[in-house]
């Protein structure tokens, strides 16, 4: 999880964003912040943004100040009602992952939003979907067919009035469970090799 700040400001005051990056899937969550935001209401966010969707994560990578962290992950415990117990490690872990999704995410919203510089808040869904839309490199599948097997509908994907009846799924299609599984492992390896 990182923060993007400096942006400029919106209808509602936000003039950042928070990322959130699933470091399986490269699944991305955007929520509009304040430059202001406190640790409380960054819990609040995390819960209305990721863990609503998939739970909570076995991990954080941040390369926030450590207090930050363990002050936004007691407020975190205490919205989903159990305790969590913290230490601080001796060098917080930089998250490269986040940091590229947020060069990235600069660069999606300086083009579309050229225009408009303070409408940015308003495209983070279509921007999230995007990204969420893109083949990964590293896994060679869109984070959206990693985390549900499929990959959403959009206006392009639509089938035409006269023909809205499913097909069977094919047991043998390398975009099923079994097929995926082994891709995702034959790409991870093919990545991890080439360095």
């Amino acid at each position: 999880m990182d923060f993007i700040f400096e942006l400029p400001a919106d209808a509602r005051g936000h003039t950042g964003i928070l990322v959130f990056v699933c470091r399986l899937s490269k699944m991305v969550r955007l929520a509009a912040a304040r430059k202001s935001v406190t640790a409380p209401q960054t819990a609040q966010l995390f819960v209305d943004n990721v863990f609503r969707h998939h739970g909570l994560p076995k991990a954080f990578v941040s390369d926030r100040d450590p207090r930050f962290v363990s002050h936004f992950w007691q407020h975190l415990f205490r919205l989903l009602g159990t305790r969590l117990d913290m230490s601080t490690a001796d060098h917080p872990q930089t998250d490269g992952q986040t940091e590229r999704v947020n060069r990235v995410l600069e660069d999606i919203l300086q083009s579309v939003c050229a225009a408009e510089p303070t409408k940015w808040s308003t495209l983070l869904p279509q921007v999230e979907f995007a990204l969420n839309h893109a083949v990964h490199s590293s896994t060679g599948f869109t984070p959206f067919y990693v985390n549900g097997l499929r990959h959403p509908r959009t206006p392009l994907t639509l089938p035409p009035a006269f023909n809205l009846g499913g097909g069977e799924a094919n047991a043998e299609d390398p975009r099923g469970l079994k097929g995926l599984r082994t891709s995702v492992k034959r790409n991870l390896h093919s990545f991890i090799e080439t360095g």
